[in-house]
C-alpha cells in the first residue's frame, strides 16, 4: 500500500436526520444537488479528489493544504448564498480538515490523516471549519479568512488533546495587514524582483542587486514587514498575477519593475500595487547615470515608504529612512560580485560552494568596508561547517567569526553581522551570545527570516524547543518560498524529535524532502530519527543509508561536534534514534 501526506477535508450534513424526518423527499433533492453543483465542482476547482461519499458526508485528499482550507471556505460561501436564497430549513456542512500520514488502498484512503479530519468535522460549527494546527500554521497568511484559536480538544478514539483553529463562516476577505506576517500590526509588502530589460544577461546581477537593495532599505524601516528576498525571486522571470502573488505570500502591496542599461546609462521604472483593489499607488520611471544607482534605491524605498504610511510623522520618517537606505557600498564592482557571491551561497550545494568564497571575498577585497559582504563572507564559512564540506571545521569558524566581527566593526547597526556572529557563536557552543546576537539581528531588521532561522536553531540547541519551533514558524512567515526554507524545516523536526513530537518531526522531516533544492545528509537523518521514535525502524534505516550517501563522514561523534548543545545530554535523544537506525560512533 502506498503512503503519503495529504491534507484531508471531510464534510458532513448538519441535522441530517432530522432534515430527512421533516421533509424527506426535498431535503435528498436539495442535497443531490448541493453535491453535483457545489461539492464536487469546488473540490475539483481546488485541485482536490473525492475518494468516499456516504450519503449526507463526504472525504477529500488535497495535496495542498491552501487548497483544502480555499475549498472549505469556498464550499461553505456558496451554501450560505444557497440558503439565503431558498425556502425552507437552511442545509448546512461542518467540515474538518487535517494533515497527516495516509494509505492509499486502491481508490480508498485510509489512516490517522482521515480519522484526524472526520473528528475534527463533527466538532466543526455549523457552516464553519475546525483545523489541526498543522493546518493553520501551513495556512496562517496566505488565504483569506480569519481563524480563531479553539485551544486543546479531545477527539475521540485519538491519543491525546489537539490544538486546533476554528473558522466560524465569516465573509471571505482579503488578508490585512495586521493579519498577515504574525499578527503584527504593520504594512506588508513584497518587492518582486525586476525585470532585467537589457540585451545582456550579464545585467540580471543589477537588475537583481536593486531588487535586494529596496528589500533591505524597506525592511529597516520598523512598521514595514517585507517577505525575504529568497522568497520573491522564487517568481523570477515568471508571468506576475499580483493578486495571486499577495495572497500566496499574505501581503498588502507588491513592487514590481524593470531595468534597462544602454552604456553608462540606466532606466529603472517601478510601480507599486495595493493587491486588496489592484490600484496602482505610484509609478514612475527614472534615467540616470549607473553611478547614481545607490542614490536611486534611496529615492525609490523613501517615495514607498511616503506613498503607503503618509500618517507616520515625517520627522520620525527622515530619521528611519536615513538609517535604511545607507547604501552598504558605492563600488560597483563590489557590489556585483557581493550580487553574484550571495547567487552561488544560497544555492547551498558543494559545487557553489567554493564560488560564493571567492566571490564574496572578492568584493571585501574591492570595498574592505563593505560590512553586508564581510557578515555573508562569514556565513558562507558556517554554511561549509554545517553541511560538512569544510576540511578543518574549527580554523574555518575561526575565520568566520573573523569576518563577522570586522563587520560589526565596520558597521555596528547592520543586522547581517548580528546574524553572522550569532551563528558562528552556536557551532563554538556559546549559546547565549548566539541568542543574544541573532535577538538583535531581528530587533535591527524586524523581517530578517534567516536570523529567526537561526534563533530557532540556537533555541533548539539550547533546549529552549518551544521558543525556537515558534522562531522558526516566522521564519516561514517571513519567507514561506524561501529556497532554504528546507533548511527550517529540518530545524524544526530536530526540535520536534527532542521534545518527543513525532508526528510533527515525521510531518517536517518529509516536508523538507519534497522541496525542490533539499541537500545533503540533514533532512534524511532527522527524517530516520523521527522514524525509528515512530517504531517503523526498516524505513528508518533506509533513511539513514541515504543520509550516508550523501555524507560518508556521518557518525555520532560527528554530530556530537556539528551540533554542539548547552547541555552535554541535549542531542542524545536525537542521537540515540540514530544509533537505533545503524548510526556508526
Amino acid at each position: 500500500m502506498e503512503r503519503r501526506l495529504a491534507a484531508i477535508l471531510a464534510a458532513d450534513v448538519v441535522g441530517y436526520s432530522k432534515l430527512v424526518q421533516a421533509d424527506e423527499t426535498a431535503t435528498l433533492t436539495r442535497l443531490k444537488s448541493i453535491w453535483t453543483d457545489v461539492f464536487e465542482v469546488t473540490v475539483g476547482e481546488h485541485r482536490g479528489r473525492i475518494f468516499k461519499m456516504m450519503g449526507d458526508g463526504a472525504l477529500a485528499e488535497f495535496a495542498s493544504v491552501v487548497d483544502a482550507v480555499e475549498c472549505g471556505v469556498a464550499i461553505q460561501t456558496a451554501l450560505r448564498e444557497r440558503n439565503s436564497d431558498a425556502s425552507g430549513a437552511p442545509l448546512e456542512f461542518r467540515i474538518g480538515i487535517n494533515l497527516g500520514d495516509i494509505v492509499v488502498d486502491g481508490d480508498d484512503v485510509l489512516g490517522d490523516g482521515v480519522n484526524v479530519a472526520a473528528r475534527l468535522e463533527a466538532a466543526a460549527p455549523p457552516s464553519g471549519l475546525l483545523a489541526s494546527d498543522l493546518v493553520h500554521s501551513q495556512v496562517r497568511g496566505k488565504i483569506g479568512v480569519t481563524f480563531i484559536d479553539a485551544g486543546e480538544i479531545n477527539l475521540k478514539n485519538i491519543d491525546g488533546p489537539l490544538r486546533v483553529w476554528r473558522w466560524e463562516g465569516e465573509p471571505v476577505h482579503q488578508t490585512s495587514p495586521t493579519e498577515s506576517g504574525g499578527g503584527q500590526d504593520r504594512l506588508t509588502i513584497a518587492v518582486l524582483p525586476f525585470d532585467n530589460m537589457s540585451a545582456d544577461p550579464e545585467q540580471e546581477f543589477l537588475a537583481d542587486g536593486l531588487s535586494e537593495d529596496i528589500i533591505t532599505g524597506l525592511s529597516k524601516v520598523r512598521w514595514f514587514l517585507v517577505i525575504a528576498r529568497n522568497s520573491t525571486f522564487t517568481y523570477k522571470g515568471k508571468a506576475v498575477d499580483v493578486k495571486r502573488i499577495a495572497q500566496e505570500l499574505g501581503v498588502r502591496y507588491v513592487l514590481e519593475g524593470s531595468v534597462r542599461k544602454a552604456g553608462n546609462r540606466i532606466r529603472v521604472t517601478a510601480q507599486l500595487i495595493d493587491a486588496t483593489t489592484g490600484r496602482h499607488v505610484w509609478a514612475d520611471r527614472y534615467d540616470r547615470e549607473l553611478a547614481d544607482i545607490f542614490d536611486l534605491q534611496d529615492e525609490i524605498t523613501r517615495t514607498i515608504v511616503a506613498r503607503v504610511e503618509p500618517e507616520v510623522a515625517a520627522a520620525e520618517r527622515d530619521r528611519a529612512i536615513s538609517r535604511a537606505s545607507a547604501p552598504a557600498t558605492e563600488n560597483l564592482d563590489a557590489w556585483e560580485s557581493y550580487q553574484r557571491g550571495l547567487w552561488h551561497m544560497w544555492n547551498y550545494d558543494l559545487e557553489s560552494y567554493p564560488k560564493a568564497h571567492e566571490l564574496l571575498a572578492r568584493a571585501t577585497e574591492l570595498d574592505p568596508d563593505f560590512a553586508t559582504a564581510h557578515g555573508y563572507r562569514s556565513y558562507a564559512y558556517y554554511q561549509g561547517v554545517i553541511m560538512g564540506w569544510a576540511e578543518d571545521p574549527a580554523k574555518d569558524l575561526a575565520l568566520g567569526m573573523e569576518a563577522a566581527r570586522r563587520a560589526q566593526q565596520i558597521d555596528d547597526q547592520d543586522p547581517v553581522g548580528y546574524f553572522a556572529i550569532g551563528r558562528i557563536h552556536m557551532m563554538q557552543g556559546d549559546h547565549d551570545a548566539s541568542i543574544t546576537a541573532l535577538e538583535e539581528s531581528i530587533r535591527l531588521n524586524p523581517s530578517y527570516s534567516q536570523a529567526y532561522h537561526g534563533l530557532g536553531m540556537a533555541l533548539t540547541l539550547s533546549g529552549r524547543l518551544d521558543e525556537a519551533r515558534a522562531a522558526l514558524k516566522q521564519s516561514d512567515i517571513l519567507s514561506p518560498r524561501d529556497p532554504i526554507l528546507w533548511a527550517s524545516f529540518v530545524v524544526h523536526a530536530l526540535a520536534d524529535i527532542l521534545a518527543g513530537d513525532t508526528e510533527s518531526a515525521l510531518l517536517m522531516a518529509r516536508r523538507a524532502l519534497q522541496l525542490p533544492r533539499s541537500h545533503g545528509y540533514w533532512p534524511h537523518a532527522v527524517q530516520a530519527a523521527a522514524l525509528v521514535q515512530a517504531g517503523r525502524v526498516g524505513d528508518a534505516k533506509r533513511a539513514l543509508a541515504t543520509a550516508i550517501e550523501e555524507l560518508p563522514s556521518l557518525s555520532a561523534t560527528f554530530l556530537k561536534s556539528n551540533l554542539p548543545t548547552k547541555q552535554p545530554d541535549g542531542l542524545d535523544t536525537y542521537l540515540d534514534a540514530l544509533r537505533a537506525a545503524g548510526l556508526p560512533e
